[in-house]
């Protein structure tokens, strides 16, 4: 869609207003509105200005002024808002130089494929996310310097069997045992249905939804593939929707990676591929059907999972998910069909254009402009230095003696060491200045400071149980 194209739409469906928007540095969106007579082409080319310095992870506030561009490719309409609003995604420029802003994570994203085209390995990297989420009925939380808690609850939880529902219907799904549930049990079919509907008139192309494995609301939708950028964009639709379609009917949905404790977390498996010419590079005659090619990515992938983790399980809450016995791929290893592997190589379909690796680390908390990047920048770096990966592992990893066990590779345990792991291996991002080194050191240094550090300093609950009568 051109600028002209989106002025046009804007008429034709008499349109109130346009929302733009641009994601700050650890993943949120945030918005602006102006009047729909306030957009032309000149915005299209100079942009909007806002406050950098109020965005996390931005400008100092005695550099704070940043220039919004509107993509118009972007462009849809809100289903949520109560007067007729375009939605835009922008991009975001220094108002001086005119150059994109290098903390800008879609401006990453954008560097990444760059850097993927230059390298003339392929011209097309397609991702496609299985995104996860919560849906809870209640949610409450406080933190104060004498006080801590958290409290959850959904009708489907297996805690309510005994509670007084006035009446209790039953059909609480146990622990574990959520996976493709039919009605009643699945209490959340009508609302994943609105929510995939509404994505799909939001342009997003749909494969189907259903039920996750965990008790208490646990939910997936699968968008089908798409190349980085445009998918990047689709996952913040994505969860705008799931967000206001769960608040529309009284519910909150969170893609938190573990509010639950010993049932499943919620994971956003990243299938991929590489493209050239409109040929699959990673169909091939080898194990699963794999080329040379996608080997070699899926050894720049194991070897740098330790850093990738910073960006593509970039909260404290995504090492709660990542422990064994509840379908974690905590373990860098790579096989066909077993989803106990970091990358699993999926056997849907024999068809070449099907072919694709699937790499089950990241986790929607993810910021999905700098995850797929990363994830990108590692495929790549293992491609040009032939990285392999080693022996394929087909057994059940968490049934390895522990003796085996050992040779296998694990995730980081905290995010604080997966933090260490990429001050230690960042080289491969910083290829074609993709992430510079001041976007390395932003990210360490937020995440220790607002996230790490702030979570060490404070008592946890549980350590009341543990400690309060010694």
């Amino acid at each position: 869609m051109t600028p002209k194209e989106s002025l046009a739409l804007i008429r034709e469906k008499e349109i109130r207003a346009v929302d733009l928007r641009f994601m700050d540095f650890p993943g949120l969106w945030h918005h602006f509105t102006i009047p729909a007579e306030e957009l032309d082409e000149h915005v299209f080319e100079e942009g909007k200005g806002i406050d950098g310095s109020s965005l996390r992870g931005w400008q100092a506030i005695n550099e704070s002024d940043m220039l919004v561009i509107p993509v118009p490719d972007t462009a849809f309409i809100d289903p949520f808002t109560r007067d007729r609003t375009l939605t835009l995604i922008c991009n975001i420029q220094d108002p001086l130089t005119k150059e994109d802003y290098t903390r800008d994570p879609r401006n990453v994203a954008r560097k990444a494929v760059n850097y993927m085209k230059s390298t003339g390995i392929a011209d097309t990297a397609n991702f496609g996310p299985e995104v996860e989420f919560f849906i809870f009925d209640d949610v409450r939380y406080d933190q104060t310097q004498y006080s801590g808690y958290y409290f959850l609850d959904s009708i489907e939880g297996a805690w309510n069997t005994g509670r007084d529902e006035k009446p209790n219907l039953g059909y609480k799904l146990r622990y574990k045992e959520g996976h493709f549930p039919c009605p009643p049990a699945d209490a959340m079919h009508d609302l994943r249905s609105e929510m995939m509907l509404t994505m799909i008139d939001c342009g997003l192309k749909i494969e189907a939804h259903h039920h996750e494995v965990a008790t208490g609301g646990q939910g997936e939708i699968d968008m089908k593939y798409a190349p980085l950028v445009e998918m990047a964009d689709n996952v913040l639709k994505y969860k705008y929707i799931v967000k206001n379609v769960a608040r529309k009917y009284g519910k909150t949905a969170t893609f938190m990676p573990k509010p639950l404790f010993l049932d499943n977390g919620t994971g956003m498996h990243v299938h991929t591929s590489l493209w050239k010419d409109g040929r699959n590079l990673f169909a091939g005659s080898g194990y699963a059907g794999l080329s040379e090619i996608a080997n070699y990515a899926i050894g720049g992938l194991l070897r740098h999972a330790p850093a990738l983790c910073a960006f593509t399980n970039p909260t404290t809450n995504s090492y709660k998910r990542l422990t064994p016995g509840y379908e974690a791929p905590v373990n860098l290893a790579y096989s066909r069909r077993n989803r106990s592997a970091a990358i699993r190589i999926p056997v849907y379909s024999p068809h070449p254009r099907s072919k694709r690796i699937e790499f089950r680390l990241p986790d929607a908390s993810a910021n999905p402009y700098l995850a797929f990047a990363a994830m990108l920048m590692a495929m790549l770096d293992g491609i040009k230095n032939k990285m392999n990966p080693g022996e394929p592992l087909d057994k059940d990893i968490y049934d390895l003696e522990p003796e085996e066990l050992s040779k296998v590779p694990q995730t980081p345990a905290s995010l604080e060491e997966a933090l260490e792991h990429l001050r230690r291996d960042q080289e491969f991002l910083l290829q074609g200045e993709v992430f510079t080194s001041d976007v390395i050191d932003t990210w360490i240094w937020y995440k220790r400071e607002k996230e790490v550090d702030a979570i060490r300093l404070r008592p946890h609950p549980y350590e009341f149980a543990l400690y309060f009568d010694i």
